[in-house]
């Protein structure tokens, strides 16, 4: 197994007309780990994933992908290497669950015209439904899939390239607790199953971490608060300054809750 980072951020700043949303960066990712970004709104989580994903360049520093670095290699070729999770994907046409699947391999997001896919593509569009519990709606219409149905096809759609990396930007907006618990569970076995695929998901609710989560970066205003493994970063006391709140952070089979810490000064008054 090659030693390479799948990804790697040295000293990276991102500023934008003038404000710092990142403020010198350090991350690397190896194969087989599943990082989570962690942190408020406006921490600056996206704006970090965006860079791992190719879609942004940083202000200063470096950012490596595959050891190939951004501003030094065709963004076209690099992105086939990561797939990439946006739960707010837009669809012109109603699209089929595999049609779906199927324009991950080409590069955006309609079916390029006059374009068939060859029956190997076909074939691992239907293997990755199939993984992801879609299996029996592949032939179902964007328009009538439901929120969470629709999330576990943008990540077959995301695997269709064979990438090395997957990058999962809150993957459980807008579903209900029942559609995230079966969401997580799928993305937990997509990961026993590609042992060496690695991933990073974004995320500022500890309860929508899946339980295969080995690594997490807290943010904080753009700043690094701790990062590491997921057990030592994931406390009370490194996430209560990360949300600048007082909590109070367990873990039952694997997956994490987060309750207000009673008696804290910072609790408001029982009426």
């Amino acid at each position: 197994m090659s030693s390479t980072p799948v990804l790697s951020v040295v000293g990276v700043d991102f500023v934008r007309e003038g404000r710092v949303i990142l403020d010198h960066i350090d991350l690397e990712v190896q194969r087989g780990q599943h990082w989570a970004l962690i942190g408020a709104n406006g921490a600056g989580k996206s704006t970090l994933l965006s860079l791992l994903g190719a879609v942004q360049h940083p202000t200063r520093g470096t950012v490596e992908v595959l050891g190939k670095r951004l501003g030094r290699v065709e963004l076209r070729e690099l992105r086939t290497l990561i797939g990439h999770v946006n739960p707010r994907h837009q669809l012109l046409n109603p699209l089929t669950a595999r049609e779906v699947v199927l324009t991950g391999g080409t590069g955006g997001t309609e079916l390029p015209m006059r374009w068939s896919p060859s029956p190997a593509e076909v074939e691992r569009a239907d293997y990755l439904l199939e993984l992801l519990g879609m299996g029996a709606l592949r032939e179902a219409r964007w328009p009538n899939l439901s929120q969470g149905e629709r999330g576990r096809t943008l990540i077959a759609r995301a695997l269709q390239a064979d990438p090395h990396v997957l990058l999962l930007d809150e993957p459980s907006t807008g579903l209900d607790i029942a559609a995230r618990e079966q969401l997580l569970d799928r993305i937990d076995q997509l990961r026993e199953q590609h042992p060496d695929l690695a991933s990073v998901l974004v995320t500022h609710h500890l309860e929508e971490l899946p339980a295969s989560t080995t690594h997490a970066m807290l943010l904080r205003d753009g700043k690094v608060v701790a990062q590491g493994p997921a057990d030592e970063v994931l406390t009370t006391e490194l996430v209560s300054e990360t949300l600048d709140y007082p909590v109070t952070i367990s873990r039952h089979e694997g997956r994490w809750a987060v309750r207000t810490r009673r008696g804290s000064p910072n609790m408001p008054e029982q009426a």
